[in-house]
């Protein structure tokens, strides 16, 4: 691992975690950057939400302090460099965008600009963007439903509901990178699920048969390059969306032996394509739907000394197992990345336990789950959805609920109710720039306290702390030039970030 020239050192001490109090005249809705901030002329930027909302999302900016410290509770930043990231963000559906476009122009822009500006709001700058269709498109389709390749072309409702919030997104952040994932291919392209070859034209189930593997690599190139046309960035595209499920409204069954077959295909229709998109494996749940012939799916690909020369990585979902098989995948391909792409919020987990449960488990398992164990991104479901959880495709969820809720009576900035995946994404974005890098701790820990340390691009340091304890704590984390003296209240998120 490369070595950094510069040291880090931190030191704990308990802060009553009712001291940590809130916004005096809170907002219904919260609006990142606007709490009322010390007169500092140096120092750390600190956001904090507890459990309870009493701090929401709350900015403050406390002083440097000298850099020495006599602390003994000391926690070092070493020498070691981890993985650089990319990102962190939400998909940009179908279903989000007509919300979206739903709201007031000026409603709607603030909101955009709270996530995604750099400089006045999150800074969320990773997305991902459905190839065609989803359950939550208004209909299904591909972008070459006739017969035939040369018919590819850009759907129509993209037109209508996609990109006119890409450009805005664009506008207000044009460093925003995007991860593609289709739902199906076009059916002429499929084949009944035994691979026997026979035609099955179906948008849910089937298989890509591999007499059209070079037709459908062409398709995915085409759409790389109608995006990157119109100025939008595609980092990478995974070849199927949840390969092993055969239901949704939309779907396509690709065993690891398909995406095997194929991704020789795509690799070498990218490359000749001129494209830097890089491709990723897998995109499904930890545990492999419980399937014993897919156990291990990327690593099977990987096993391919052709196929693996075409993956950057795999792509990562949590309805089914858990986040320490990341461990095992990059223990046996460190050279690869991992990216989480999907996790849902709705009824079923929201409803009977609350965003304070949510919140802290799917920053802990998600967010700090995946960057702890090399994740190079995490992007989570539907950035917006109405209160009614619409619109959704019959036979797709309909007991999600997006990032962001919005009145589907009044579409009002007022009525915004953000949900836990919300501050997941806000609070990595915020502090965790694109092209930071992960450096390692030693040193002091604090039980029920989790903390992940990053550098950034611009020399700028940013700490993620998760506090699942029933006690506040300070940490005074210093440099060879500063001290930052941090407060982290009683079972909340902060993030802080500060250039020396």
């Amino acid at each position: 691992m490369k070595k950094l020239s510069l040291y880090l050192l931190g030191a704990l001490s308990v802060l009553c975690s009712c001291a940590c109090g809130g916004r005096e005249d809170p907002a219904p809705v919260p609006t990142p950057g606007t709490d009322p901030e010390p007169a500092v002329t140096e120092g750390a930027t600190v956001w904090t939400t507890t459990f309870d909302k009493s701090q929401d999302f709350a900015k403050k900016t406390v002083a440097f302090g000298k850099a020495a410290s006599m602390s003994p509770h000391v926690v070092r930043f070493t020498t070691d460099e981890y993985q650089t990231v990319d990102g962190f963000g939400l998909a940009v559906t179908q279903a989000a965008c007509y919300n979206l476009l739903k709201m007031s122009a000026g409603d709607r822009g603030r909101l955009l600009t709270e996530l995604f500006s750099p400089t006045e709001g999150a800074g969320s700058s990773l997305i991902r963007v459905c190839i065609g269709g989803s359950d939550f498109s208004m209909s299904e389709y591909t972008w070459c439903d006739e017969e035939g390749i040369d018919h590819f072309q850009v759907h129509p409702s993209e037109a209508q509901y996609l990109f006119p919030v890409l450009d805005e997104i664009y506008r207000i952040n044009p460093g925003v990178r995007i991860i593609g994932s289709p739902w199906s291919c076009p059916r002429w392209m499929k084949m009944d699920v035994n691979g026997q070859g026979h035609p099955f034209n179906s948008w849910t189930s089937g298989r890509l048969n591999p007499v059209y593997y070079a037709d459908y690599a062409t398709y995915l190139v085409k759409w790389v390059q109608a995006m990157e046309e119109r100025g939008y960035q595609v980092l990478g595209i995974t070849l199927q969306n949840e390969p092993l499920n055969h239901g949704n409204s939309m779907s396509l069954y690709m065993p690891w032996e398909d995406e095997r077959d194929f991704i020789k295909v795509a690799g070498p229709a990218f490359a000749a394509a001129g494209l830097s998109t890089q491709i990723l494996l897998f995109d499904h749940n930890y545990n492999y739907d419980n399937q014993a012939d897919q156990q291990s799916y990327p690593l099977k690909v990987y096993a391919d000394a052709e196929a693996s020369r075409w993956a950057a990585g795999s792509a990562w979902h949590n309805y089914g197992g858990s986040v320490s098989e990341l461990d095992r995948i990059h223990a046996s391909a460190p050279d690869k990345g991992i990216w989480f792409t999907e996790a849902s919020i709705g009824t079923w987990n929201y409803g009977g336990r609350g965003f304070a449960a949510l919140f802290q488990e799917d920053f802990r398992e998600i967010v700090l789950g995946t960057l702890s164990r090399y994740g190079k991104g995490v992007t989570l479901w539907n950035l917006m959805l109405d209160d009614e959880g619409k619109p959704y495709r019959p036979g797709g969820c309909s007991t999600c609920y997006g990032a962001v809720s919005i009145s589907h009576s009044t579409y009002s900035y007022a009525s915004i109710d953000r949900k836990s995946h919300w501050y997941d994404i806000a609070h990595a974005s915020v502090a965790v720039k694109p092209g930071a890098v992960r450096i390692g701790t030693t040193g002091y820990t604090a039980q029920n306290v989790t903390y992940l340390a990053f550098r950034n691009p611009d020399g700028s340091y940013g700490v993620l702390f998760l506090n699942e304890g029933d006690s506040g704590q300070t940490f005074v984390l210093a440099t060879d030039v500063h001290s930052v003296s941090v407060p982290v209240p009683a079972k909340a998120v902060v993030s802080v970030t500060w250039k020396d």
